[in-house]
């Protein structure tokens, strides 16, 4: 889902696919309020919860050394993105039918047919 390459990010900053660089990921967010990042960002602000009654999505703005970043974390699943600017603009040029194609198949990457 990330617009750059994965070849560019240094390593310590979240990877694109939103696995954890050590392979486990955390269950909950830590009691400090501040959820799972790279050594090198810098948490700013709260973390924010958004729910109802199908998601939980913890998000929260990172500084890094490549710039600012929106961490976007599932503690359900486990699962978490750092996102950039460009990558959240995006989301705002995108149908419906692409979020209802990523939500119907949540397990598998989205299929974008040949290009």
């Amino acid at each position: 889902m990330s617009g750059v390459p994965a070849d560019d990010a240094p390593a310590d900053d979240p990877p694109a696919n939103g696995v954890p660089a050590d392979g486990v990921p955390a269950d909950d967010a830590p009691a400090d309020g501040v959820l799972e990042r790279p050594a090198s960002a810098t948490p700013v602000g709260p973390v924010i919860t958004v729910a109802n009654e199908f998601a939980e999505v913890l998000v929260q703005r990172l500084e890094t050394r490549n710039g600012v970043r929106l961490l976007v974390r599932v503690p359900r699943a486990g699962r978490s993105i750092a996102l950039c600017p460009l990558e959240l603009e995006a989301l705002t040029w995108q149908t419906p039918e692409v979020f209802s194609a990523m939500i119907a198949h949540p397990s598998e990457p989205l299929d974008l047919g040949e290009r």
